[in-house]
């Protein structure tokens, strides 16, 4: 490479610098040190120290396999000989999991509440019983004492704000922090459902974890995990308007109290936050998890130092109160699970702090992907292997991995968003080994049926992420909007109702012991899905950047994406080819789709990230920039016809909160996505005897949503709903997936045809 070649490089970039840093510590260092000689960091060994790259799969009888014959995103691999586990449990209504007894319980208390209680006093809220929270938002120091105010986060969205404890929410916390030898046998399938849909997806090349190697070090055993590569984008991150690197971080393993902290004041308590919850990962005993952090400039070692020691269980410095006698190796001469990468030069670096510039997010696509091309412009399409990686090798990222998450500071991730992931794409692998391929006439006619399969012409669908922010009450412009009588709603602003459409994916049910058939040939056994219709609009500065550097996943997100290998492969594959193209259109139509986003309704608020900040809501769209852009003519005749009407007159306020912002709760987009889901199938089972003058739904509806609200819907209904909303669906999958009990297969998301409108007696 020449040397321009090489400073336009990220890879080669932050690599750079060996002959000018200080050799300080042995020889297995002397390469990390060029990635962090100006910030006193240290590396130690990475992924590839760890040992020896598998030539060949296991042996026929230790795997099943599908390969996909041109997509290889579905493909997968079931490892026998790492510890697959079929469900030995059996399920039923009357013998529920272990796991399950306190969800039980819940619905007990739910239906004594609502039978003791006498009509007229039954409020709204008893369908949601959850306790009243308490948010501090702001602190007098002349009164001495912190404004608060109380509601109920009944969102199912887990937030740094609401939920203090880490590990996703109460139920994953409980669920994933469960020690081995408190599992039932039966029930192992259900706690390492996670593992193995990671291992299934993973990388075929596993790591050596003999007594002795990097991975011993790091994680104290010899068992498989899934290897997580966490890449964080800390572009922006400060307190208050001074950069984060140049003020002190908190002292790590310190017990004394912390001052309040407001969530706009610093951005050290949300990273300080992303931390804490990847270091649960690596404790729940299924996780590896290595983090890369990605800078502009050279940071002070301290923050590498504090950084490490929030990932003890990781590998990271332990808590000297409980390290054992001799284990006090520096940070110089040991293994460390993160890694810092300087991916600007003093040329670049004020375009990679200006947040328009798309800069970072390049670079952070580069690092996940690690495409061929990176170092060599001469890739020959025909023999390169995407599972290669050629990036610097004293980066992390050019290691082998299992699962990539990309994400920036100000993203909250958790082992629940995690374990939904790859679930999803554990469900949309298992649809594509249907030997069904092509529509039956009605379901071409229905117009939301998708058949996926190991096709190139077969849509490429990778789970994806939204956003949502609760009301900030540093803007004073956007108060009324921060609840809904009693209720906190976190809301979405980059995308609307326009933004989606639905879709019904059959057989898209994946069973235990990796990617297995949950719908064993039954029909209409599948699982709706949100499906994007647009590309998510933010807000400035990063609306410009996303123009600059679009997203990988068509209608994902730049600032929280993942991708299991098999899919990184696949989308490695498209953007070499398109690479080679160059300018030519004809060459480019010939390289594939890019990946399209997609969201399992069933599990909807396991994929809705909360901002921490919590800044985002009542902040304008940029001209022409706005979520629902694919219909603005309709929207601008809703408003003229407003304006006509003078149904809003001398409320200037309330039409610009209308129709100028997008504020779009994580409850409305439930709804109108399951509306939507509905009213699709109540098209397509009345077909030409639709009554045309009738309203409303008239052969298929939804139990939860088409109701009357007079009172509170049935305690089943507001249940099935909680389920839902927390991610129950997919944490106890084995429950709703063995069609034990089907009272709550409408708000998993898993039945076709909805609930049937009561004056309907036929079948459907």
């Amino acid at each position: 490479m020449s040397e321009n070649d090489h400073r336009d490089d990220p890879t080669a970039e932050a690599a750079q610098g060996t002959s000018s840093s200080n050799a300080f510590t042995a020889v297995k260092l002397l390469a990390a040190s060029a990635l962090f000689y100006s910030a006193g960091l240290t590396f130690a060994e990475t992924y590839q120290h760890m040992g020896a790259r598998s030539n060949s799969l296991n042996s026929a009888h230790d795997i099943d396999a599908f390969t996909a014959a041109n997509n290889n995103a579905y493909s997968y691999i079931n490892w026998n000989g790492h510890g697959r586990r079929l469900s030995e449990a059996k399920i039923s209504k009357e013998n529920p999991p272990s796991y399950m007894k306190d969800l039980f319980e819940d619905l007990k208390a739910r239906t004594k509440l609502m039978k003791e209680t006498p009509p007229a006093e039954v409020k709204y809220w008893f369908e949601y019983t959850g306790p009243l929270q308490k948010y501090f938002y702001r602190y007098s120091r002349s009164r001495k004492k912190a404004d608060s105010f109380e509601g109920r986060d009944d969102s199912g969205v887990v937030s740094s704000r609401f939920i203090e404890k880490v590990g996703g929410g109460e139920e994953y916390s409980s669920f994933f922090g469960k020690e081995s030898s408190d599992i039932p046998t039966d029930e192992m399938a259900s706690y390492k459902r996670l593992l193995d849909n990671c291992l299934a997806m993973g990388s075929e090349s596993r790591p050596d974890r003999k007594s002795g190697s990097v991975w011993s070090e790091l994680y104290k055993d010899d068992a498989d995990r899934c290897r997580i590569l966490f890449t964080l984008n800390t572009v922006g991150a400060g307190r208050l308007s001074t950069m984060l690197w140049e003020t002190r971080p908190p002292t790590p393993h310190s017990v004394e109290p912390r001052p309040w902290i407001s969530e706009q004041e610093t951005a050290a308590t949300h990273l300080e936050r992303n931390l804490q919850e990847i270091d649960t990962m690596c404790a729940s005993g299924l996780i590896a998890a290595r983090v890369q952090v990605l800078v502009c400039e050279p940071i002070p070692g301290v923050w590498t130092d504090w950084m490490d020691s929030m990932l003890h269980n990781c590998g990271g410095k332990a808590d000297p109160m409980k390290m054992k006698e001799g284990s006090s190796a520096k940070v110089e001469e040991r293994a460390s699970p993160v890694q810092v990468v300087v991916t600007a030069n003093a040329k670049t670096a004020e375009v990679c702090h200006d947040l328009k510039s798309g800069f970072m997010e390049q670079r952070m696509q580069d690092l996940t992907l690690s495409p061929p091309y990176l170092t060599d412009e001469n890739v020959n399409l025909k023999t390169f292997n995407p599972a290669d990686k050629t990036t610097h090798p004293d980066l992390v990222s050019s290691d082998d991995h299992d699962l990539y998450v990309a994400l920036k500071w100000s993203t909250l991730v958790t082992i629940r968003s995690v374990n939904a992931f790859l679930q999803a794409s554990a469900d949309l692998a298992i649809a594509a080994t249907s030997t069904r391929s092509e529509l039956s006439k009605e379901e071409q006619e229905d117009g939301v049926t998708v058949i996926l399969s190991s096709d190139a012409s077969s849509p490429f669908l990778v789970p994806s992420f939204v956003r949502v922010s609760y009301v900030s009450e540093e803007n004073n412009k956007v108060a009324k909007w921060r609840m809904h009588g009693d209720f906190f709603h976190p809301a979405a602003w980059e995308i609307c109702k326009d933004s989606f459409d639905m879709s019904w994916i059959p057989g898209s049910l994946s069973g235990s012991g990796g990617i297995t058939d949950a719908c064993h040939g039954e029909k209409d056994c599948g699982q709706w899905w949100v499906y994007f219709a647009e590309e998510q609009m933010p807000t400035t500065p990063e609306i410009y950047a996303n123009e600059v550097t679009a997203p990988l996943v068509q209608g994902g997100s730049n600032y929280i994406y993942m991708l299991t290998e098999r899919q990184r492969q696949e989308i490695v594959k498209v953007k070499v080819c398109l690479h080679a193209a160059g300018d030519d259109k004809s060459k480019k139509e010939q390289c594939g789709d890019s990946p399209q986003g997609v969201i399992p309704l069933g599990d909807m608020e396991s994929f809705l990230m909360n901002f921490t900040p919590n800044t985002a809501l009542g902040k304008k769209h940029a001209s022409n920039r706005s979520p629902g852009y694919s219909r603005a003519e309709e929207r601008d005749l809703d408003r003229a016809k407003v304006k006509e009407r003078k149904q809003l007159k001398d409320q200037e306020d309330i039409e610009k909160a209308l129709f100028d912002y997008t504020i779009y709760p994580a409850a409305l987009f439930h709804k109108d996505a399951t509306i939507k889901a509905a009213r699709a199938r109540d098209f397509a089972t009345t077909g030409a005897k639709r009554d045309p003058e009738a309203i409303g739904p008239q052969k298929v509806k939804s139990g939860y949503y088409d109701v009357t609200i007079t009172k509170p819907r049935h305690q089943q209904w507001a249940w099935c709903q909680a389920i839902s909303r927390k991610g129950l669906c997919t944490l106890y999958a084995d429950y709703f997936r063995s069609f034990a009990d089907d009272r709550c297969l409408e708000s998993c998301g898993m039945r076709k045809n909805w609930s049937k409108v009561e004056r309907v007696t036929e079948e459907l």
